[in-house]
């Protein structure tokens, strides 16, 4: 799977992505570890570059 740098990822990809279960996700989402994009009530998308954020333990910015 090719990620650009600039797209948005679906949970179930964000959760691959990181390596982490799709549970976890939503985990550190209702945690604040994470900040989900809410497109409509049953599409949300994680941004790419939050996850690389998360990855390298940089705070949350965007």
């Amino acid at each position: 799977m090719s990620i650009q740098s600039n797209q948005n990822l679906r949970p179930k990809e964000a959760a691959k992505y990181l390596g982490i279960g799709l549970s976890t996700i939503w985990l550190f989402a209702k945690q604040g570890k994470l900040h989900p994009i809410k497109l409509s009530d049953r599409v949300t998308l994680f941004k790419k570059e939050d996850l690389d954020a998360f990855i390298n333990g940089d705070k949350y910015e965007s």
